[in-house]
């Protein structure tokens, strides 16, 4: 049997990272967090430099660090991969004989995604970049435009399963409706 590949898709403050340690909690999943890969990188390298105003690193970059990171032979969470056209024909091409994947859509609308972000930094937690207003229009906006259609891509590619899970209310409820998803 195929190990299982869960691919957390959604925007900021959708819960990705919450979920992904319920998730962990449930089963011995690796759990690959490209943000959190990215932001361990020094302030001064150029892709700290590109995240701080709230872009995209280019592809190429991002594809040799999430290749380094996936083993093949375990069950993982990809939370935060992929967010380009590019990048999700990279991981289909790359993955899905290897892998049984699963996308899960984390679903809500922008005002509760803005909403839960400035609940994170009120609480002390969230990313550096979350305190600044116009890198977190900016990565909504990046969002809408670049990450939005790569979903609508891959909830039609055959070769995968794709769920939309609308996460607006409780987080245990949440959570029922992924592992309904999931079936597990």
């Amino acid at each position: 049997m195929k190990p299982v590949m869960i691919v957390l898709m959604g925007g900021q403050g959708v819960g990705k990272g919450t979920f992904s340690a319920m998730l962990k909690d449930l089963h011995e999943y690796v759990h690959i967090e490209m943000g959190g890969i990215l932001r361990t990188l020094p302030k001064e390298s150029e892709i700290a430099q590109i995240m701080a105003r709230g872009e995209l690193v280019p592809d190429e970059k991002i594809l040799q660090l999430i290749q380094s990171k996936i083993p093949t032979n375990k069950d993982i969470i990809l939370d935060g991969f992929p967010r380009t056209m590019d990048q999700a024909k990279w991981l289909i091409t790359n993955y899905a004989d290897i892998f049984n994947i699963h996308v899960i859509y984390l679903d809500v609308p922008e005002e509760i995604m803005i909403s839960r972000i400035q609940k994170r930094i009120r609480e002390g937690g969230g990313r550096q970049d979350d305190a600044n207003e116009e890198a977190i229009k900016k990565r909504l906006n990046t969002f809408w435009k670049v990450t939005v259609p790569v979903i609508n891509w891959l909830s039609t590619v055959k070769e995968i399963k794709f769920s939309d899970v609308d996460v607006t209310g409780d987080v245990n409820d949440n959570f029922a409706r992924i592992r309904e998803a999931l079936n597990i």
